[in-house]
């Protein structure tokens, strides 16, 4: 992807990977190596990129907006759980709209289930996101992506503004959440530690680029490039569930 402004750069440069259905797979990097731009070109926020996009048989190429459709493929959970709930509105009204403009049936029951999936019951319904915590306001984030039944969970760093102890119970949450749903998840993080517990398999990028991808045995030896060394290095870890999400490789995801 290149953006253009005072100078002209590529955020993201020749960037290639395929996600399996019900995997996890990892993008990590510093900061502003691309990983979460790549995110939001899959979750249609961006609109100047060329390539090519194949995801469970929706085909998009440079640049190509995304068609109503796609919602239903793929939906994002944001870095920031109270800046992408919007303020104004209950939760209630927040994981209502989707569903009716989506046209789902059973709209009332829908909203109480995934709640209740995401471990928040009915008190929570109509409050505010500045009336819950940083957890629960991601819980609410989740709940929210989860409605629209994708097939794919876009992860940007969502337990990167939380403290220790929460970010362990949002971490243990996604892997009970992809037993029950069997999504496949593309999740962002600097933390090679969190990257780690959750993913079948790495990316590593910098520059924009994918420097070095890592399996399962890849992962724990630790890499040989030089920033997978680093990362490695840097990395504090998390004390999480030991089960993780088994990888069911049949079918894939295109991202070129």
């Amino acid at each position: 992807m290149r953006f253009t402004g005072r100078r002209d750069f590529h955020a993201v440069k020749n960037v290639s990977f395929e996600l399996f259905e019900g995997e996890t797979f990892g993008l990590i990097g510093g900061s502003g190596c691309g990983k979460s731009t790549i995110l939001r070109v899959l979750a249609g926020l961006e609109d100047s990129w060329t390539g090519s996009i194949d995801l469970d048989g929706h085909k998009r190429r440079d640049g190509a907006r995304t068609a109503k459709g796609y919602a239903r493929v793929a939906q994002m959970v944001f870095q920031d759980p109270y800046g992408s709930l919007h303020p104004r509105h209950t939760i209630d009204r927040t994981l209502r709209e989707p569903l009716e403009y989506h046209r789902f049936d059973g709209v009332s029951s829908r909203v109480t289930d995934v709640l209740t999936k995401v471990g928040l019951d009915s008190r929570f319904r109509y409050r505010y996101p500045h009336q819950l915590s940083g957890g629960q306001r991601q819980r609410i984030a989740i709940a929210r992506a989860l409605l629209m039944e994708p097939k794919v969970l876009l992860l940007d760093e969502p337990t990167s503004a939380l403290d220790a102890s929460v970010q362990a119970e949002i971490l243990n949450l996604l892997i009970d959440l992809k037993k029950q749903y069997g999504t496949s998840y593309l999740f962002v993080s600097h933390d090679i530690g969190v990257i780690s517990h959750l993913c079948d398999r790495v990316a590593v990028m910098e520059r924009g680029e994918i420097v070095e991808q890592l399996d399962e045995q890849k992962l724990i030896s630790g890499g040989v490039h030089p920033m997978t060394r680093a990362l490695f290095a840097s990395t504090t870890g998390l004390s999480l569930s030991p089960d993780s999400p088994s990888r069911s490789p049949p079918q894939s995801a295109q991202f070129m």
